[in-house]
């Protein structure tokens, strides 16, 4: 087998199975681990994969910025939407961040929900100006272009200062053994926060960002109360389950 069909069959087999073990490879593929591990980084250099301890784990969707993402999968966002809408109630005090689901989410609640909703993302805090009985509380901090949403240290600090009934979290990539997890440092750290504060987390995921890691970790995914995903392998979301999270797909 040629280096390239090598490589070619690697990614079809993570791109199946979602993470791949060097050892497992070798004995699958007939070649030498140190050969395994120089294909895994030669991949990982051209974007293709992320290089882990013994092994890679698919990439996942790539960076693109907000308004790209609205156009992107967006029927599956909306079926996500409405399932979640089935834990908010009247009366909560939600906490929602940026991310293209969250906003679907947003467009899908009733006009007749009574709630109080903070979030540090200018487009959703926009898209609720017509609910009359939803009090918006809109975070100031920086805007962080590509994802939306307003970041920095006026953020946390006025975090400090909250307490939330449900964190409904946009959710860039997430492992069941590494955590949840996005490219920008400072966004990480709001996340945290925003967790902190919350009684319950919520994450609607598109089944491409399963199994996927980024540069820096959110938390780790038990942090999460319910996951809403589409329909996956019954492993992959034995994963999750067994960690106490509620997984609805």
């Amino acid at each position: 087998m040629l280096k390239e069909e090598r490589q070619q069959e690697i990614l079809e087999i993570l791109n199946a199975e979602h993470k791949v073990i060097a050892s497992d490879l070798s004995k699958r593929l007939g070649v030498s681990e140190d050969t395994i591990r120089r294909d895994l980084k030669e991949l990982d250099i051209q974007g293709l994969v992320k290089r882990v301890h013994s092994g890679a784990l698919r990439l996942g969707p790539p960076v693109e910025d907000f308004s790209t993402r609205q156009n992107i999968s967006s029927e599956v966002k909306i079926n996500l939407a409405l399932k979640a809408l089935e834990y908010i109630k009247d009366d909560m005090v939600l906490l929602i961040d940026g991310g293209t689901t969250n906003l679907h989410l947003v467009n899908q609640m009733p006009l007749t929900l009574n709630a109080t909703i903070i979030t540090n993302s200018p487009p959703i805090a926009m898209a609720l100006s017509n609910h009359k009985n939803i009090e918006v509380i809109m975070i100031g901090g920086t805007l962080f272009k590509e994802s939306m949403v307003n970041l920095g240290i006026d953020t946390v600090e006025t975090l400090n200062t909250m307490r939330a009934d449900l964190y409904i979290m946009g959710i860039y990539k997430i492992d069941p053994h590494i955590g949840i997890s996005v490219p920008s440092i400072t966004e990480a750290l709001v996340k945290r926060k925003m967790v902190s504060i919350s009684t319950e987390v919520l994450g609607m995921v598109t089944s491409n960002k399963l199994d996927t890691i980024s540069n820096h970790i959110v938390c780790p995914s038990n942090h999460l109360t319910y996951l809403i995903t589409e329909h996956v392998h019954p492993e992959i979301k034995g994963l999750y389950a067994n960690q106490g999270i509620i997984v609805m797909d």
